[in-house]
């Protein structure tokens, strides 16, 4: 375990300006993300996309979050948010706000050569992070449930859906998903001559 302190304000600086901020989440069609700091449903498929996702790159997460997963994530830089100066965990990097966690990440992402920072939750870690963020990786989850977690609300003014991929629910998953793509809208191309979607096409709170 180490601990980071300070903080930075705003973007990366220039020399690390090619490094992008990602916010990786699942999230049910009423933007419900956890209850009870556990995941309101069982997805095998999307533990498998978010491995792939978030594989050799720093993952920055809150205390909750990290605790809830059992053990440090393999292959990743597990930055923890944590405003209890007392936490430590072994396998992690403890920052005590959110900018010096993303400061430790830039670092951890040149010294990798990974291109993103990936930022993992939970929902107060999102809240913080989305008006900073470039890119979002969403798993829609085909569901419902009730929860006390919720994911932001993803403007349809500054967000567009680059990228949607159905999944069927597979052995191991309680609903079918989609893999949503979203980029700041005045940064999204146009692919294949596709129009993009607004945002709140995909997720209603």
């Amino acid at each position: 375990m180490s601990r980071v302190a300070g903080a930075v304000n705003g973007r990366p600086p220039q020399s690390a300006s090619a490094i992008q901020l990602v916010l990786i989440a699942a999230v049910a069609e009423n933007g419900i993300i956890g209850r009870a700091n556990q995941l309101p449903w069982r997805l095998k498929s999307d533990m498998v996309h978010f491995r792939s996702a978030t594989m050799n790159h720093p993952v920055v997460m809150g205390r909750k979050t990290f605790q809830s997963l059992g053990k440090p994530l393999v292959g990743r830089t597990n930055i923890v948010v944590t405003r209890d100066p007392a936490f430590t965990a072994s396998g992690a990097v403890i920052a005590g706000s959110l900018a010096a966690a993303l400061a430790a990440a830039r670092g951890d992402a040149l010294r990798r050569g990974a291109p993103a920072i990936m930022v993992a939750g939970g929902a107060e870690i999102y809240a913080e992070a989305l008006p900073l963020a470039d890119r979002l990786l969403i798993t829609l989850v085909h569901e419902r449930p009730e929860g006390d977690a919720a994911f932001p609300t993803i403007e349809p003014s500054m967000w567009r859906e680059t990228e949607r991929i159905e999944h069927p629910a597979g052995a191991g998953d309680s609903a079918g998903v989609a893999y949503l793509r979203f980029e700041r809208a005045d940064r999204a191309d146009y692919r294949d001559g596709d129009a993009l979607r607004p945002a709140q096409q995909a997720i209603n709170h």
